[in-house]
């Protein structure tokens, strides 16, 4: 999963059929598919009716549940929460007593009658808080979508498994207005139109629970282009309410992105067709609230704001849409046994977030530079924001205890630490082994050796995988490990960066227009509800040289009044802000108004940043030049 957007941001500011034919238990060799339906066409107070028909079973008791927590997500979503109408009939269409034990799970007696389940099924956008993510809620990119024209189904919202049918197969059909654009990842078998013309409905087919889960859909006015990155079939699929964005004005960046992806890969294997489905939201009181995307096996759900400009959106689209789709290295590729044998509502986790996420992450931005996407300078700055937000961070605490803890506090609150200090792990093992090795070797090549090894069907060993990594490269390797992410000992970076003829000094730093070093330049007072400058905006070139001052609180900026309730919207706009832009911010200085009407610049300022050594050696600039372009 990933938060980037929302991480950056929030770290820095305020912030059906019937048979009686089929049979089901423990022999899954003859088991036939669970049937399941979802019905759009029946939609009412925006919940979706959905049946679950399993077959006959065998045991005398059954337990159906929803997902409490679901892969790729490190928090409690508790999908359970948003079911109605829970209903379980037997072959003579008698209701049968439902025992709800817990928010996910219902218990069904005398279930050799049990012919099928019923239930709606409300979606969670719309209830979704200011910063959504580390809530006990979805998370908006593992979220679901009802509103006449729009279905974001992650499916595992809609459709849940009985305790001993998680492998079974699943039929599932989806009934929808004619006329609805729809994609899937999923395998879809057959496509029939209603015999009123009115509706349409597909039946799709997984080989198992955790293929449901793994394959989200969209239904609705969407806006589609296919388009082939080498042997890669890509499906954008884009959600813009109000028109503002199409799939055609990002397909070139997409294009451009993955192709340079496949490129930095290599001779990793890569799935022959990838899903992209884009939410943008518009921004309401009920709209997604929640920015960053999910990965899945062959697809990623992403949820960003429509307000964001062209240039802003492509941006944020590699740097969020790279990162899931570098998911197919780890931990689709290379997991833990807690991965591959995911307990949706009693899990376990891997104590080696640093490489599920972190690596990832890593990879996300070095694969820019490396393919000459971005300039050195740019690569230095976006490390430099994670070595500060990290700092932001507890420093001093182990990662591995931190992951295999994640749903607890003091661990929890620790969670974005994987996409600033993951990333950063990720990049002194790959110093450090391109050191070791002559620039030959990286971390790159250590997750080609390792996916090599095990794949997406075989795990590996939780507790082993630090001394299976250092028997594969180096001590020192080994003891950046001990120290670094088993231990709690902080990171010198410095010690890192000298090896490739760089370090941290003061310099000026190119910056945006709302964060500064990791800091913000507003803050805000409850009490009177308004948004102010800080003392730091003085040391923001665009806004000091446009003449704003520590205090001046901000009434209103392109036309939108600033308040306390949209001030994490609003912002966030303001963080997206590229030079060129067309602004007019309106201030309350002391009583008097003062307005701000100006051309956006690129904006500085005086602080921390990579640079390179006075001193540097050949062999050190050699050694940087295999790890940013090996």
């Amino acid at each position: 999963m990933n938060t980037k957007t929302l991480a950056a941001f929030c770290a820095g500011i305020l912030l059906a059929s019937c048979s009686t034919t089929k049979t089901s238990g423990n022999d899954l060799a003859t088991s036939l598919p669970i049937e399941t339906s979802i019905n759009l066409t029946k939609i009412e107070n925006d919940k979706a009716p959905v049946t679950i028909d399993p077959g006959r079973f065998t045991e005398q008791t059954v337990t159906y549940h929803l997902p409490k927590v679901v892969p790729g997500t490190y928090s409690v979503s508790n999908f359970g929460k948003y079911i109605d109408s829970f209903k379980a009939f037997d072959y003579k269409g008698n209701e049968m007593p439902v025992i709800k034990t817990d928010v996910n799970t219902w218990t069904i007696k005398n279930a050799k009658q049990l012919d099928k389940i019923t239930y709606l099924v409300n979606d969670t956008f719309d209830i979704e808080e200011e910063g959504g993510i580390g809530k006990e809620e979805p998370f908006s990119p593992s979220g679901t979508n009802i509103e006449p024209s729009n279905y974001v189904l992650n499916l595992h919202g809609f459709i849940g498994y009985f305790d001993s049918l998680k492998n079974n197969q699943y039929k599932l059909e989806v009934t929808s207005p004619v006329g609805f654009e729809h994609t899937s990842s999923l395998s879809e078998v057959s496509s029939k139109t209603s015999e009123d013309g009115s509706s349409v409905t597909t039946s799709y087919f997984a080989t198992r629970y955790f293929d449901i889960t793994d394959n989200p859909m969209m239904y609705g006015d969407l806006d589609v282009e296919e388009f082939q990155v080498g042997d890669i079939k890509i499906v954008l699929s884009v959600y813009s309410p109000n028109k503002v964005h199409t799939a055609a004005s990002l397909k070139e960046t997409i294009f451009k992105m993955m192709q340079a992806q496949k490129t930095f890969l290599g001779a990793i294997n890569s799935t022959p067709r990838y899903d992209i489905y884009l939410y943008l939201s518009e921004g309401k009181e009920n709209s997604p609230k929640g920015f960053g995307a999910l990965e899945h096996h062959t697809s990623t759900v992403v949820v960003l704001p429509e307000s964001m400009d062209e240039e802003a959106l492509a941006e944020s689209m590699v740097d969020v849409v790279s990162h899931e789709f570098f998911h197919i290295v780890t931990p689709l590729s290379v997991h833990s046994e807690d991965v591959h044998y995911f307990d949706y509502n009693n899990p376990t986790f891997s104590k080696h977030l640093w490489m599920y996420e972190g690596v990832t992450e890593y990879f996300a931005n070095l694969f820019q530079v490396n393919q000459n996407l971005i300039d050195e300078n740019e690569f230095y700055n976006k490390i430099m924001e994670k070595i500060q937000h990290s700092k932001t961070l507890n420093d001093a605490m182990s990662f591995t205890i931190m992951s295999e803890n994640v749903l607890k506090e003091p661990y929890k609150s620790q969670y974005l630490n994987v996409y600033q200090k993951g990333a950063l792990i990720g990049m002194c093992i790959d110093i450090l082994m391109r050191e070791e090795s002559n620039g030959n070797r990286g971390i790159l090549s250590l997750m080609k050796e390792l996916s090599n090894k095990y794949g997406k069907d075989k795990p590996f060993e939780d507790d082993k995988l630090i001394d299976e990594i250092s028997s594969m490269t180096y001590p020192s390797v080994h003891h950046f490990l001990m120290a670094h992410v088993v231990g709690d000992i902080p990171i010198n970076y410095n010690e890192f960066f000298n090896k490739v003829g760089l370090e941290i000094g003061e310099t000026k730093v190119e910056t945006n227009y709302i964060l500064m070093n990791g800091a913000p330049i507003v803050s805000g007072d409850g009490q009177k509800g308004t948004i102010f400058f800080t003392d730091m905006v003085l040391q923001n070139s665009f806004w000091a040289d446009n003449g704003a001052q520590p205090n001046d609180v901000i009434k209103s900026i392109n036309g939108t009044d600033l308040t306390m309730l949209n001030a994490n919207q609003v912002l966030q706009e303001v963080f997206m802000w590229k030079p060129g832009k067309d602004v007019e911010v309106k201030l309350d200085r002391n009583g008097k108004e003062v307005v701000i009407k100006a051309k956006t610049t690129p904006t500085y300022t005086m602080g921390e940043g990579i640079v390179e050594k006075a001193d540097a050696t050949p062999a050190q600039k050699s050694l940087r030049d295999a790890w940013l372009k090996g």
